[in-house]
C-alpha cells in the first residue's frame, strides 16, 4: 500500500462535505421513520385483532381448531421466509453488528420486506416479539439500500447502515437519543463526533415523523410519579443486583433454547416455528395478557392491582415464552419482552417491599421503571443506552439518579458473572451457522477512525514504536481542531482519533486489536 494509495483513498474520504451527508442522514431518517409508522401500525393491529379473536375462542370453543390451523400455516410461512432468507430470522441486530464489522452481507430490499412482513405475521400468531429489533434492521437495510443506489463508497454505506439503524430504533420508541446511544454504544462501537450528528439528525427525523402519526407523548404514561426518598436509596442497589442476577439467567436460558430447537433434528428446521405458533395459541387461550411484544402487559402491570402470586405467574409465562418464540427464529426482538419481564420483576419487588413496611405502595411504579433499565443493562451491556432509554420512554427526567444506580449496579453484577452482551452471543452463533458470510475483497480499503483512550496501552508512545496489524497504515491523527499528518516520530495523546486504512478483510481482527490496545487500558 503506498503512500500515493493512502493520499488518494484520505482525499476521496474527505471529499464529501459534511452538509452533504447530513442532508443524505436526512432522507434516511425520513425513508425510515415512514416505514416503522407502517410497521407499527401494522403490528398494533394484528395484535388487537389477535387479542379479540381470544376473547372471541372463549364464547365459540368449537372454533379453536380453525385458528390451530391458521397458526400452523403461520408457522409454515415463518419456516418458508426464512429459509429462503436466513438474514431475516430472529432479532435482526446482532445482524447489523455482523454486517458493520464486515462477517455478514445482506439484501437490503429483501431484508425490508422480509423483516416487515415476518415479524407481523409472527405477531398476529401472538409471539412474545418485540418491534424493536426488526425496526432496527429495517433502518440499517435502508441506509445500506441508499448507499447502494447512490453508489457510495462503502465507507459511507457502513456510515449510511449507523444512521439507519439509529433512526429505526429512534422511530420504534419515540426515543432519538437512546436510538442515537444504541448505535453508538452497542452497535457501530464507536463514538466519532462526525458518526455521532449524522446519526442523530436521522434519529430526529425519524423520531419527526413518528411523532405526527403517534403524537408527542411517551410511549409508557406513567402518571404522578414521586422521587424515591434519600434513606430508601438501598432497595435500589438489591434491585440492582436482582436484575443483574436474572439478567444473567435470560441471557443463559436464551442461548439454551436456541441450541434446543437446534436439537429437534427430527423436525426439519422449516417446520419448527409451527411448535411455538401452537404453543402461542396454547398461552392466549389460557393467559392472553402475555402475548405480543410486552407493552400492553407494562401498563397493566402499572395501573392494575395484581397480587404477587399472579405476577409471579405472569412473569414465568412471559420469560419461558419469551424464550420459545425467539428460539424458532420467527423474526421479532427482545426488547420489549425484556423490559416487560422487568416491569413484572420491578412489581414483585415493591409489592414484597411494601408487605414488609420498608417503602410506601406509591413507590412501585418508580421500581418498575428501574427495574425494566436495570433488565436491560444486564442483558444488553449498554447502560448508558438503558438509562436514556427509560427516561425517553417514560418522559420522566426526575429519576436519572436513581435510574443510573440500579443500571450500574445491575451492569457490574453480570459483568461479575462474566455475562457477555447477548447480542454479540446472538452474533457468534450466526457466524459459527455461516449465515450470510461477507464475500471479503481483499484488494478492497476501507477508512476506520478509533479514539485513544486515557490510560491505554499506545498512549504517549511514539507510532514507529507501535506494532500496528499486518496491512494498517495511519493516515490521519486528529487533535482538537486540527488534522495532523503522521510520521514515524509522531506522539500519540489521549483523546486523539486516529484515521487508520485497512484491507476490508482485515477489518475485524483491526477492530479487535483496537478495542484492545486504544480504547482499552494498561495492564
Amino acid at each position: 500500500m503506498s503512500n500515493n494509495d493512502a493520499k488518494s483513498i484520505l482525499h476521496n474520504y474527505w471529499s464529501l462535505s459534511h452538509f452533504k451527508i447530513i442532508v443524505e442522514s436526512t432522507v434516511i431518517g425520513f425513508v425510515t421513520g415512514i416505514l416503522i409508522v407502517l410497521f407499527r401500525l401494522a403490528i398494533e393491529k394484528v395484535l388487537q385483532f389477535s387479542l379479540c379473536l381470544y376473547s372471541f375462542l372463549h364464547i365459540h370453543p368449537w372454533l379453536i381448531p380453525i385458528w390451530s390451523i391458521f397458526l400452523i400455516l403461520f408457522g409454515l410461512i415463518i419456516g418458508f421466509m426464512v429459509q429462503k432468507e436466513p438474514m431475516i430470522a430472529g432479532s435482526g441486530i446482532p445482524q447489523v453488528k455482523g454486517i458493520l464489522i464486515r462477517r455478514l452481507e445482506m439484501s437490503w430490499w429483501k431484508v425490508i420486506i422480509g423483516k416487515f412482513f415476518g415479524a407481523v405475521v409472527g405477531i398476529l400468531g401472538g409471539l412474545s416479539l418485540g418491534r424493536e429489533g426488526p425496526s432496527v434492521q429495517i433502518g440499517a437495510a435502508v441506509g445500506q439500500g441508499f448507499g447502494k443506489l447512490m453508489k457510495r463508497s462503502k465507507l459511507d454505506e457502513r456510515l449510511f447502515i449507523t444512521c439507519g439503524a439509529s433512526a429505526g430504533l429512534a422511530a420504534a420508541f419515540n426515543a432519538p437519543f437512546a436510538g442515537l446511544m444504541f448505535a453508538l454504544e452497542e452497535i457501530h462501537k464507536n463514538f466519532s463526533p462526525l458518526i455521532m450528528v449524522y446519526a442523530l439528525v436521522a434519529s430526529i427525523v425519524a423520531d419527526f415523523v413518528s411523532a405526527n402519526f403517534f403524537g408527542l407523548r411517551p410511549v409508557f404514561r406513567f402518571k404522578d410519579l414521586i422521587s424515591l426518598p434519600l434513606d430508601k436509596y438501598f432497595v435500589l442497589i438489591i434491585l440492582g443486583i436482582i436484575t443483574g442476577i436474572f439478567g444473567v439467567l435470560f441471557n443463559k436460558v436464551l442461548l439454551a433454547t436456541q441450541k434446543a430447537y437446534q436439537k429437534l433434528i427430527f423436525i426439519p428446521a422449516n417446520l419448527r416455528p409451527i411448535i411455538a405458533f401452537l404453543i402461542a395459541g396454547l398461552v392466549g387461550y389460557s393467559l392472553p395478557d402475555v402475548l405480543g411484544g410486552g407493552h400492553g402487559l407494562i401498563s397493566k402491570v402499572v395501573t392494575r392491582n395484581y397480587s404477587i402470586r399472579m405476577l409471579i405467574i405472569l412473569l414465568i409465562v412471559k420469560f419461558l415464552f419469551t424464550m420459545i418464540s425467539y428460539g424458532s427464529s420467527t423474526p421479532g426482538g427482545i426488547f420489549l419482552p425484556l423490559l416487560s419481564i422487568g416491569a413484572l420483576t420491578g412489581a414483585i419487588y415493591g409489592k414484597s417491599l411494601t408487605i414488609l413496611s420498608i417503602i410506601d405502595k406509591q413507590y412501585i411504579t418508580n421500581l418498575i421503571i428501574f427495574a425494566m433499565a436495570g433488565y436491560f443493562s444486564a442483558i444488553v451491556k449498554a447502560p448508558v443506552t438503558g438509562i436514556i432509554l427509560i427516561v425517553e420512554m417514560t418522559g420522566s427526567f426526575s429519576h436519572l439518579l436513581s435510574v443510573s444506580i440500579v443500571c450500574l449496579v445491575s451492569y457490574i453484577v453480570s459483568d461479575i458473572l462474566n455475562s457477555k452482551p447477548i447480542y454479540e452471543q446472538l452474533l457468534e452463533r450466526i457466524l459459527s451457522k455461516s449465515v450470510g458470510v461477507y464475500k471479503k475483497q481483499h484488494d478492497s480499503k476501507i477508512v476506520l477512525e478509533s479514539f485513544v483512550s486515557v490510560g491505554s496501552q499506545i498512549e504517549n508512545k511514539k507510532i514507529k514504536d507501535i506494532k500496528w496489524p499486518e496491512n494498517t497504515l495511519v493516515v490521519a491523527v486528529r487533535r482538537g481542531g486540527r488534522e495532523i499528518i503522521p510520521r514515524g516520530n509522531t506522539e500519540i495523546w489521549a483523546g486523539d482519533c486516529l484515521v487508520l486504512l485497512v484491507n476490508e478483510n482485515k477489518v475485524a481482527e483491526v477492530k479487535k486489536w483496537l478495542e484492545n490496545m486504544i480504547e482499552g487500558c494498561k495492564m
